[in-house]
């Protein structure tokens, strides 16, 4: 079922899809990728035999709306649209699965509105102030891009920066994204958002924190925040880096069910 949410603040609409039947979960994708993604990949066909899911557009991407102020993609907002597809669907707490920039929203839902959780994994999250990670994810020329090239453009500096061509599927969903949207959406990103450490210690959400043994920064902070959190495990995925940690779809829902049967018992 596709649906659509608005921000009570700002009205901005917040696409978003329900399926399945069980225990409430939510996905929340990344940077620049949309709800389309975790179908896409098989997340959704193999979570949507257990778990009612609930899949969203982040504002400024997919199905949403697309504000090109900067101001509107303040982390308050993004928690609001959550919240406002929770209510929309009567499925508040629920588990909360974000990768990437997916996963940094979940985690200031667990520090601001923890009641809105049953439980929190994130997959390549991070949780301190972004500053100059959009250029080291993506490309040092990330704004000049999107301001004057457009995604083509975009994609083009990012993959050179890699060094080796994008997947299809990310392709496709960057090369549907509103350039001047998405640089809004990254410079609001970039300086703010972030929790402090005394707000992650205070965090008591179930939280399961995954990470690519070659997603060397997510890495480090996902196993940090382990520690911190008190009632938080990590696991690695051998080999992965921030771009590949969604590719094994079997390793991260075994470890995600696993991980939610440990908090039922």
């Amino acid at each position: 079922m596709r649906s659509e949410a608005h921000n009570p603040v700002d009205g901005t609409p917040i696409a978003y899809e329900v399926s399945g039947d069980g225990a409430p979960l939510l996905l929340v994708h990344g940077s620049g990728l949309s709800k389309g993604s975790w179908r896409g990949l098989g997340y959704l066909r193999d979570l949507e035999r257990d778990f009612t899911v609930v899949m969203l557009d982040l504002r400024g991407h997919g199905r949403s709306g697309t504000p090109h102020d900067p101001a509107a993609y303040a982390m308050e907002r993004h928690r609001g649209d959550v919240e406002a597809v929770l209510d929309a669907t009567g499925l508040s707490p629920a588990h909360y699965v974000g990768y990437s920039f997916g996963a940094r929203v979940g985690l200031s839902i667990a520090a601001h509105e923890p009641s809105r959780l049953r439980t929190l994994t994130t997959i390549g999250g991070s949780w301190a102030p972004m500053n100059g990670n959009i250029g080291a994810t993506f490309t040092p020329e990330w704004h000049e891009a999107l301001t004057t090239g457009g995604m083509p453009d975009f994609i083009a500096r990012w993959e050179q920066s890699m060094g080796r061509p994008l997947d299809p599927g990310t392709r496709l969903a960057f090369s549907q994204d509103d350039p001047e949207a998405l640089a809004a959406f990254f410079t609001a990103a970039e300086t703010g958002g972030g929790l402090t450490a005394q707000q992650l210690d205070d965090v008591t959400v179930p939280t399961l924190l995954i990470a690519g043994t070659r997603d060397e920064a997510r890495h480090r902070e996902s196993q940090d925040a382990a520690r911190r959190m008190p009632a938080a495990a990590f696991f690695e995925l051998v080999g992965q880096d921030h771009a590949s940690s969604l590719q094994p779809v079997d390793q991260v829902t075994d470890l995600l069910r696993t991980f939610l049967e440990s908090v039922d018992a």
